[in-house]
């Protein structure tokens, strides 16, 4: 099918066409005696992360290379986010790509639209390679008794990042110590108050509620709850205090990287996608743990976090659905998860793979393992984004309206629990 989608600027559509180096002239015989005109071609198009794109097309390369007495791939490689993946598919289904990478949260979603090809190709093998039928991705991708998708990476949650030149262990036990620690080193700490990702943290570590409905229709949120242990308000005055803190600072991914790098950051909050540019940038003071106590009330509370996985799917409308099943298999493997592991620093799900000794003693991994017990599979409707974001970035300039902080909470959980349209 023909990938009309494209992107502009400095991330524009990459597109790369892998042929196969087999077939060397019309009539010519291959290895596997078949002439060449009947070797069938085959054009694909597949969406992947930027960062993802060169081991895409590795894998193709060997697949093909393997398949080339069967098969002439046509692959056309485009960028595109595995966090946006939903709403570009949803917004012209037709135009999806043959195959593509997905965060878990997307699943139903894709389901539901009737976007996600059964997988009816190695189906059982995938399940049990991914820990069988009973695992949390399993139970995650089967509807039923049907697998929908190739579960990909585990552990897309995100814990503390810091520099073992400025931090002990015990520094970064809390976060009032790794904002001080930070200011008297004229450095920051950050993580990105305006997305609701990160957000989630401190409301859910204070004991406050969100999730979705049983029909997926709307999220259930008590964010501004004046009743609980610690109240909604008392959360967004320690959010306040912490906006405020010399040694904070509000970052998206790109500019915490950019961060560390540059030397201004030595603490972060973030997940494993980024943990090769912080490795290399740090070398030996590289370091990874659980996410820090914060002070709420005058207590110490544990943050929380999300966590889930990245899968990969089929397009239902593609016109080639056992060749993409058979090379998002391949893509997904316990070979690719592996490199890509080794590329990103993302756990791999397939059971073999991620009881590897490189896995094991990989710090972000012991620190996704330690954050697990404080993180919660990500399940919630799409109102909640916006809503959450619009508040994190208020809390992040410091309420400078100066809103009354009852009534900014009522807004939020209002949006937030709206109904989907």
């Amino acid at each position: 099918m023909k990938l009309t989608k494209e992107k502009l600027g400095s991330c524009s559509e990459i597109k790369l066409i892998i042929l196969s180096l087999c077939l060397i002239g019309i009539g010519m015989l291959t290895g596997c005696g078949k002439q060449a005109e009947e070797i069938p071609t085959v054009k694909l198009s597949i969406w992947a992360d930027e960062r993802m794109i060169p081991l895409i097309q590795d894998g193709i390369d060997e697949f093909q290379e393997i398949h080339k007495d069967e098969v002439l791939l046509e692959c056309t490689i485009s960028e595109e986010g595995e966090d946006t993946c939903r709403d570009t598919i949803l917004s012209d289904p037709e135009h999806a790509a043959d195959i593509f990478s997905f965060a878990d949260d997307q699943f139903d979603d894709l389901y539901n639209n009737g976007i996600l090809q059964e997988i009816n190709e190695d189906a059982e093998a995938v399940v049990n390679e991914s820990g069988g039928a009973d695992s949390t991705v399993c139970k995650l991708v089967t509807k039923e008794g049907k697998l929908y998708a190739y579960p990909q990476t585990a552990g897309n949650g995100y814990y503390l990042y810091y520099n073992k030149k400025y931090y002990s262990d015990s520094d970064v036990a809390k976060l009032d110590s790794i904002l001080d620690i930070a200011a008297k080193n004229n450095k920051k700490f950050t993580m990105e108050y305006g997305n609701g990702w990160y957000l989630y943290s401190f409301f859910k570590g204070a004991g406050l509620d969100l999730s979705i409905n049983d029909e997926g229709t709307a999220n259930d949120c008590n964010w501004n709850a004046k009743d609980t242990k610690y109240t909604g308000v008392d959360v967004a005055e320690a959010m306040l205090d912490i906006a405020k803190h010399p040694g904070f600072v509000t970052l998206t991914d790109d500019e915490f990287v950019k961060g560390v790098q540059d030397g201004e950051i030595i603490a972060g909050i973030n997940g494993p996608w980024n943990s090769s540019y912080i490795e290399e940038a740090w070398g030996d003071d590289y370091a990874a743990v659980k996410l820090p106590t914060y002070t709420v009330h005058g207590d110490q509370v544990q943050m929380a976090s999300f966590t889930g996985y990245k899968l990969m799917g089929v397009s239902s409308a593609s016109d080639y659905p056992e060749w993409s099943m058979k090379l998002a298999r391949f893509l997904t493997s316990e070979e690719y998860q592996l490199k890509r592991f080794k590329l990103l620093g993302e756990c791999p799900v397939n059971v073999k793979a991620a009881e590897s000794e490189d896995v094991q003693s990989n710090p972000a991994v012991s620190a996704l393992g330690a954050q697990a017990p404080y993180a919660s599979i990500q399940r919630i409707a799409s109102p909640y984004w916006d809503a959450s974001a619009m508040f994190g970035v208020t809390m992040a300039g410091s309420n400078s309206g100066d809103r009354n902080l009852q009534e900014l909470l009522d807004e939020m959980v209002e949006a937030i629990t709206a109904d989907v349209q």
